[in-house]
């Protein structure tokens, strides 16, 4: 699919190749060009340059880590403007949830040049939202976010992030056709077309106003058979005095007040009656409503076009800390965007190795502390009997003593 497009942008004289922004954090002077923002009534949490404590590569899986828990987390980076017109744009990143998250985001934002940084906060406009986000069992989600006309548009799909504790990719691709892909370690999970999957604009049609059904329309499918009549047996009540059940010999009229057996249901009990159904002759189905053109609806073309995109994001919450943000990649070429994500299954390979080994460690190290803690509880009770015996043996020997 993605050669495809390659050449079919070629063909149209479109030479892809352009990078906006990259970021692979593999200098310790990141914080030089990333920008924390100090906006108030917020405990802002920092981020840390790390592979995290299982890794494929150290150096190069190296990103930034949240370090503190239940901590806002607020930082950008700006680069040259730049407009995606009549062209693809790709967003690109890695997360690697390795404190196993359970409630937190991992997205990103792209904001145009007015974004104030020393105060980027949750309301601040953005253009695209892009990422996975994690809270509970219940939401387990990647959002793909526009802003149109002022608005944030969610997309109407449901598309699951991953939420394991190694490294995935993240890609969203917006093409000039209006039409998108979502991919997760380089496999497209999602892609459609923008109008279809956000409600970016009022519906092609509406049902009629002045449309109603008529009145003579029949729409039961089945009428009471006409000629059905109720059994002159069929009344019977629904619960009955037990029969089996007799008076108990103790029972006193005077003291306990008059005995009645207890009730039980009554197996001739047939319910409420009902007379059979007959297929409707003049039934017509069910009345659709007519649609009309939607006199509110405009198409548009530009639907994926954003005129200025200037800064990149994280901005968000996380109960647990530990997520490590690697691989940025703002670009308008998909095939390398591609070839950059390329190497993500020798990272997970890796990164599951090392980590395997460092629980089979700790596995070992939990058994021998287990093992420790039993043998000291032995001695404990080898102790206390021995303490027993030794007054047992004091109390008789002093019994001895005074016979």
């Amino acid at each position: 699919m993605h050669e495809i497009l390659v050449a079919f942008l070629a063909i149209a004289g479109y030479v892809s190749g352009e990078v906006f922004l990259k970021e692979n954090f593999d200098s310790s002077n990141w914080e030089d060009t990333w920008i924390y923002s100090k906006h108030p009534g917020k405990e802002l949490g920092k981020f840390v340059l790390s592979a995290g404590s299982f890794f494929n590569d150290e150096k190069a899986d190296q990103g930034i880590q949240t370090s503190q828990d239940a901590r806002f987390y607020a930082v950008s980076r700006k680069f040259d403007g730049f407009s995606n017109e009549d062209k693809p744009l790709v967003i690109q990143f890695s997360v690697k949830h390795e404190q196993n998250i359970d409630c937190g985001g991992g997205y990103v934002k792209l904001f145009d040049c007015s974004l104030d940084q020393t105060d980027m906060h949750g309301e601040s406009p953005y253009e695209i939202m892009f990422g996975p986000d994690i809270c509970g069992p219940g939401t387990k989600k990647v959002h793909v976010i526009f802003s149109y006309k002022g608005k944030n548009h969610l997309i109407n799909k449901d598309i699951r992030c991953k939420d394991d504790v190694y490294t995935h990719f993240y890609t969203l691709i917006v093409k000039p056709d209006n039409t998108y892909e979502v991919l997760i370690d380089n496999e497209k999970v999602e892609s459609g077309n923008l109008e279809d999957d956000w409600d970016f604009l009022a519906p092609k049609k509406i049902k009629d106003p002045n449309a109603k059904k008529p009145e003579d329309w029949d729409d039961k499918a089945t009428i009471p058979d006409p000629d059905d009549k109720k059994p002159e047996d069929w009344d019977k009540p629904e619960h009955i005095p037990d029969p089996d059940a007799t008076k108990p010999e103790d029972w006193d009229d005077e003291m306990d007040g008059e005995w009645e057996p207890p009730m039980v249901d009554n197996p001739e009990f047939k319910g409420e009656w009902q007379p059979k159904q007959l297929d409707n002759p003049n039934y017509k189905g069910a009345w659709e409503h007519p649609e009309i053109d939607n006199p509110e609806y405009t198409p548009d073309d530009k639907l994926y076009l954003r005129k200025e995109v200037c800064t990149l994001g994280f901005d968000l919450w996380q109960v647990k800390s530990g997520t490590i943000f690697d691989n940025v990649l703002i670009t308008d070429d998909v095939e390398l965007a591609s070839k950059a994500a390329a190497g993500v299954k020798e990272t997970q390979a890796g990164e599951k190795k090392v980590k395997e080994a460092q629980d089979e460690e700790q596995r070992k190290k939990d058994e021998e502390e287990a093992k420790k803690s039993s043998d000291k509880d032995d001695e404990d009770d080898d102790d206390e009997e021995d303490d027993k015996d030794d007054s047992k043996s004091e109390t008789e020997q002093s019994e001895h003593d005074e016979l």
